[in-house]
């Protein structure tokens, strides 16, 4: 008996495709979801990720925040000398305050001397103990005692420091109180340290020991023109803008300087790249150039130029030249070399061959058929690419300033690494992100200018 075997119609077989192709997809999407899931998996166990949320610490991150928007002063007492005690700006030593702040009264290790807050807490020093009063959301006032051993304690809490609030941390040899994140007691086997936080940058026209420190924006105004000089040598204005200029804590002179330096670091290196990669994109391009082994020593030239990263080139050239401007300028100039001259090349084989040939019909000349053929066509490519890659430079010159070869990236480097100046962090951020802004915007005016001249005339 012969069993017939029925073919499966146009449709059915269709249906059968469209069936393992939508199988094949789904497998593929699984795989590749698959792939990435294990290769997190992987980079989270090899660069132990999970050791950074061991190690997060929320309270130090916001205090390394409030250091970039507040700043604070130090009120020290040395419990072997507790008839001194010393105030000063962000505990400088160079910063003391010659005349005591309106937020402090002095007064002797016996009747005390008390730091008051934006709160209303007070916080009282005297010869033998520290007292915390008048504080909001406490019923009663804390007192801050060493023991015979020099062992700092909470009086009425030995014993008890489970019913004392979270925020009084009690070691061995100390007693830190913070109620928030702007008031600040510790008590030492030593000393006693108070910090007062204020928000603002303050000190950042003129320096702590500037005579003209405390003078109002009108004051400084009308000390501009005015005829009685503080210096004799030099004008007012000229005085004003040095103490600016000159200011220890923030040193504007320096930072401005360095931006400056930054600056043309990004500008020379992409003029030295766009005036090198235009003509080798010529004569890297089929169209343009006959000879073969040319064009191709060229691509690999341009594949050496930016396969080797800026901050790779910036590194063989520190130690080439040293720190300096060279450093960043060679390493900026080598790689946007080979990224425009393989964009350049690529725009200029793919330019319209007829207006080439238009200008060939003429009896012009090979290099007036590329002026006037080519050259117009990819002129607005190169001037786009060549400000993006001067925008981008801008940003990049930091990081290579930080490697070392100076310029604003390496006080931004030296300000992060100090640990305790992220004012100066975030004021050198801050006229990063101004600076590019206004590259951008520059950029961009003069992007409208040279493609739509006519426009722009």
């Amino acid at each position: 008996m012969t069993v017939a075997v029925l073919e499966p119609t146009p449709l059915a077989r269709k249906r059968l495709d469209s069936d393992r192709a939508a199988r094949r997809h789904v497998m593929i999407t699984a795989g590749v979801f698959a792939s990435i899931l294990l290769y997190l998996g992987l980079s989270f166990v090899q660069f132990d990720l999970a050791s950074i949320a061991r190690k997060w610490s929320p309270e130090r991150a916001s205090l390394f925040i409030l250091d970039t928007y507040a700043n604070k002063d130090h009120v020290e007492m040395r419990w072997d000398k507790p008839e001194e005690i010393e105030i000063s700006f962000e505990g400088g030593f160079r910063s003391i305050y010659k005349n005591a702040p309106e937020w402090f009264t002095q007064g002797t290790p016996r009747t005390g001397s008390t730091v008051s807050f934006d709160n209303g807490g007070l916080m009282t020093i005297f010869g033998d103990r520290v007292l915390m009063s008048n504080w909001p959301d406490i019923d009663e006032d804390l007192v801050f005692r060493r023991d015979a051993n020099g062992t700092p304690f909470v009086e009425g809490y030995r014993g008890l420091e489970d019913q004392l609030p979270e925020w009084i941390r009690i070691t061995e040899t100390k007693v830190e109180v913070r109620p928030s994140l702007y008031e600040r007691l510790q008590v030492y086997t030593s000393k006693v340290e108070i910090h007062r936080y204020q928000i603002g940058w303050r000190f950042f026209w003129f320096d702590f020991d500037s005579p003209i420190r405390d003078y109002s924006f009108s004051e400084v105004w009308t000390l501009a023109f005015s005829d009685e000089r503080i210096d004799p040598e030099m004008s007012n204005t000229g005085f004003i803008l040095n103490e600016f200029l000159e200011n220890d804590l923030w040193q504007h002179g320096t930072v401005l300087f360095a931006m400056v330096e930054t600056i043309l670091m990004a500008l020379i290196g992409t003029l030295i790249a766009s005036m090198v990669g235009l003509p080798l994109g010529f004569l890297a391009a089929s169209n343009v150039s006959q000879l073969q082994g040319l064009r191709f020593v060229l691509r690999r030239l341009f594949d050496f130029l930016r396969g080797i990263d800026v901050l790779i080139w910036s590194l063989i050239f520190l130690r080439a030249f040293g720190p300096g401007l060279f450093t960043g300028i060679f390493a900026i100039a080598f790689t946007d070399t080979g990224t425009l001259g393989k964009l350049m090349s690529e725009a200029i084989e793919n330019a319209d061959k007829k207006q080439e040939e238009g200008v060939q019909s003429t009896g012009a000349s090979r290099l007036q058929r590329w002026r006037y053929g080519i050259i117009p066509q990819i002129m607005p490519i190169f001037i786009s690419q060549t400000l993006y890659y001067l925008e981008s430079n801008t940003r990049g010159a930091v990081i290579i300033g930080a490697m070392g070869a100076g310029g604003i990236g390496l006080h931004f480097l030296g300000a992060l690494q100090t640990g305790n100046d992220f004012e100066n962090v975030a004021y050198i951020a801050l006229l990063v992100l101004a600076t590019v802004i206004a590259m951008d915007a520059f950029s961009s005016r003069l992007r409208r200018f040279l493609i739509g001249m006519d426009d722009a005339r």
